[in-house]
């Protein structure tokens, strides 16, 4: 009988139920919308973000006394100690090893280089003195789970761009900066030599694949396998920096605070969270005498980004579901004064005010369940649209989205007819059944 009064009350009153459901509809659309997006945006921000580079950079930790200035390393490029390149499988063993996207081993040798060109009978002529870096363009690792991940400089400093194409890795081949290109007059295709400035190492022949443009130092450079700049250093197998651009989490006050002041539990939180800290902790673990630091301009300017945006789209769901509350609650007091003779005459016929409340409480949370299903419909189309505009890729649904909806669609339903569910539940019969 319960159910058979609430579905009769249902089909009255078609208009407030369709003005009540259309608010709610519309609340909801914008709070699936919002909350699909915030869901997503964390990691397809964090993906955009690696465009921005590297955010951790592993050196020695036997090296020099280091020297930043304004996030700029002023050390010599020679100094210091130097890591095992055998080691680098082994980022790809720690607990977020899935958020490594990238990383790629970094050898400076301070070179002299001239071309076959300005070679005179007697003696080669010096054109320029300058460095030659030695790192992956697109390299191939062998992991220690049998598979293989292709890393390089590509994935960690993606805004490179080469005129050209990049050297393949094992032959004697590089990449020449714009500004030394321009001076020597080098070209694609055209073969420069390189020899050690501090050894006897001899010269080697590189062919020209292409001509580099960073904005850095790289512009007066020239970028050649890491191998090559091995060779010419004297140190096979070894580099001197490493950079590693990872997917992280902002961190908020419990990140930042110092891991020895932590309990167990806080530690194992901390470590099982993909904050930038606990990452570069994991890496140092695996690559033994080395020091990994967190590259701050690249990993705050993240947090900050990805931290504003989710609260725009927390504000934009709290506004829907407050506007969404504001009209339900006009809506059922209408509702309720239009209905005041029946809610008289059930409680003459017996009806307590609990069952009376009960019954229109019912009728609200059913409008609740229906206005929310749209609204969620609704919300998806509006999330994949945002999606595909915004970042290219629409959200997928998800049954925790669905029922997240219906949740709050029923909370604010109710919350926005409380104050008129209450007067219901204080009308008194004989006033309304006499016409007063």
């Amino acid at each position: 009988m319960f159910f058979r009064l609430v579905g009769d009350s249902f089909g009255r009153r078609p208009r407030h139920k369709l003005l009540t459901g259309a608010a709610l509809a519309l609340g909801m659309g914008v709070a699936t919308a919002a909350l699909s997006v915030a869901l997503d945006v964390g990691d397809r921000l964090a993906r955009e973000f690696r465009s921005l580079g590297a955010n951790l950079v592993v050196t020695p930790k036997a090296d020099s006394l280091p020297l930043e200035i304004g996030g700029v390393d002023y050390r010599p490029v020679n100094a210091g100690a130097y890591l095992p390149e055998a080691d680098l499988p082994k980022l790809k063993t720690i607990f977020w090893h899935n958020n490594i996207m990238g990383f790629a081993p970094i050898l400076e040798v301070p070179v002299q280089s001239w071309t076959p060109a300005s070679q005179t009978a007697f003696a080669p002529k010096i054109n320029n003195e300058t460095t030659l870096i030695g790192t992956w363009a697109r390299h191939a690792v062998a992991v220690p789970d049998g598979g293989t991940f292709l890393t390089g400089a590509e994935k960690t400093n993606p805004w490179w761009q080469v005129d050209g194409q990049w050297f393949a890795e094992g032959n004697l081949e590089c990449v020449v900066g714009q500004n030394l290109a321009r001076k020597s007059q080098l070209r694609a295709g055209d073969i420069v030599n390189v020899s050690p400035k501090e050894n006897s190492s001899p010269a080697v022949a590189l062919e020209v694949t292409g001509i580099l443009s960073t904005g850095g130092v790289e512009d007066e450079a020239i970028v050649a396998p890491l191998s090559v700049a091995q060779r010419l250093a004297g140190k096979p197998g070894e580099y001197r920096k490493l950079y590693v651009s990872a997917l992280t989490k902002p961190e908020d006050a419990f990140a930042k605070r110092d891991t020895k002041t932590f309990t167990p539990a806080e530690y194992d939180r901390w470590f099982c969270t993909p904050y930038i800290s606990s990452i570069a902790f994991q890496i140092q673990q695996e690559l033994p005498g080395t020091e990994v630091r967190v590259i701050r301009r690249v990993a705050e300017g993240e947090g900050q980004i990805l931290s504003r945006v989710q609260m725009l789209l927390w504000l934009v769901t709290l506004a829907a579901m407050l506007a969404a509350a504001l009209a339900v609650g006009a809506s059922s007091a209408a509702s309720v004064i239009e209905r005041q003779v029946e809610i008289g005459l059930m409680k003459a016929l017996g009806a307590g005010s609990g069952a009376v409340g009960f019954l229109l409480a019912a009728e609200q949370l059913l409008l609740a369940f229906v206005g929310g299903g749209v609204g969620y419909a609704l919300g998806i189309v509006l999330a994949r649209w945002l999606g595909e505009k915004i970042f290219g890729a629409a959200p997928e649904p998800t049954l925790l989205v669905f029922l997240v909806v219906l949740g709050l669609a029923a909370v604010v339903t109710l919350l926005g007819s409380a104050i008129p569910l209450r007067r219901a539940s204080r009308i008194e019969p004989a006033p309304i059944l006499r016409g007063e």
